[in-house]
């Protein structure tokens, strides 16, 4: 079986090499083609660049990395043409792999797509783009495929990773006292993201906020988790002079909130983590000023946290851009420190259940029904 893949950045791996151990024991002879990281090295993937290569932020940044971006993006293309896998699997980076995928798909080559771009959230107009780019879109949260049919694209619901992946955790206070944290402390974890423009943007908002909630909560220590060792060289930086009780670790970051009485974080994948993890939350987001003018004005959705967005109303505080002042940001996570087990928690009970599991399994059978493939 051969499957070109194409993961552009961190968490995207983790689900293809999730897909891919599922794909291997059925199949042996699987052979990956194609942009990985880590863990989908770990599944026998050469990767043809670099990862953090395709790893981007906004709209602004892309654009400066345009020529590199499209020569990666024309170079794959030749390869999966001149390869011919039975099925090119692009995971997340909708925005690199669904003009790739289309392209493919033009050349015979079939094609799925897992991770749904959020249509549902903003410019919605690229489900038509969808329709020509992807034979099956495989969507992670249940909503999702129905919007997808809607619109005459083959969708189905493969299930949340997460929801196996956070079963394994040890207890809260195991992992507390291994963090070197004590069990009448209180602890709220700190998020800034994993891009570097997500940290620039994001850090120094931070900093001011935990400056602010330190003042008045002598009790309160600080955890961030760094994505890796860069993120961690650039977090320090902005920390360094300031007298603040903060413990900074490399990854970990599921750990850090599972330990954490409250979370403060940027939105994404995290938000949908804190939530299956029954940990109350604070978000807060900003984003380059140019970037944020074209993106406010396309979203069809009024929330940016999985968590509401599930619900459909707002659980959790969204703090955006000029809203997510330092005043405010620790105001809100006063409150949530609080009342949030009380206020956010029982819903986060409530809308984990209704997210099925499975991840891996169901995803690699859509794959084999897509190429015709079936178990060993």
């Amino acid at each position: 079986m051969r499957l070109g893949v194409l993961a552009g950045e961190a968490s995207g791996d983790i689900l293809g090499a999730a897909v891919t151990r599922e794909l291997r024991g059925r199949h042996p002879d699987l052979q990956l083609r194609g942009i990985g990281g880590d863990g989908l090295a770990g599944q026998g993937l050469a990767s043809a660049y670099p990862m953090d290569r395709l790893s981007v932020f906004g709209i602004v940044d892309p654009l400066k990395r345009l020529p590199e971006l499209l020569r990666i993006r024309r170079r794959m293309f030749q390869d999966q043409v001149g390869w011919q896998p039975d099925c090119f699997l692009g995971v997340d980076s909708p925005d690199f792999n669904l003009t790739l995928e289309a392209k493919l798909k033009a050349q015979g080559v079939r094609t799925a797509h897992l991770v749904s771009p959020s249509v549902w959230a903003w410019r919605a107009g690229r489900v038509h783009k969808i329709a020509r780019a992807v034979d099956l879109m495989l969507c992670l949260l249940p909503f999702e495929p129905e919007f997808y049919r809607a619109a005459g694209v083959p969708a189905i619901c493969v299930g949340h990773p997460l929801i196996e992946e956070l079963r394994d955790l040890p207890p809260q206070q195991n992992v507390r006292e291994a963090l070197g944290f004590k069990p009448n402390e209180s602890i709220l974890a700190v998020l800034p993201g994993s891009r570097a423009g997500e940290v620039a943007a994001l850090m120094s908002v931070y900093a001011a906020t935990m400056q602010r909630l330190a003042a008045s909560h002598k009790d309160l220590q600080f955890v961030i988790p760094a994505a890796n060792e860069d993120r961690k060289r650039q977090i320090g930086a902005v920390l360094e002079g300031l007298d603040l009780p903060v413990t900074l670790v490399t990854g970990r970051g599921r750990e850090v909130m599972l330990a954490s009485d409250a979370v403060l974080l940027a939105s994404g994948t995290a938000t949908l983590e804190a939530m299956l993890l029954g940990r109350p939350m604070v978000i807060a987001y900003r984003m380059p000023w140019l970037s944020w003018q074209i993106l406010s004005r396309l979203a069809v959705t009024p929330f940016v946290g999985l968590p509401n967005v599930l619900a459909g109303r707002q659980v959790v505080p969204e703090l955006l851009q000029d809203a997510a002042s330092p005043d405010q940001l620790a105001q809100e996570v006063e409150n949530v420190l609080q009342f949030g087990e009380e206020t956010q928690v029982p819903i986060f009970t409530e809308l984990a259940a209704q997210i099925g599991g499975g991840f891996a399994g169901r995803a690699a059978d859509a794959i084999d029904a897509l190429t015709d493939h079936r178990r060993a």
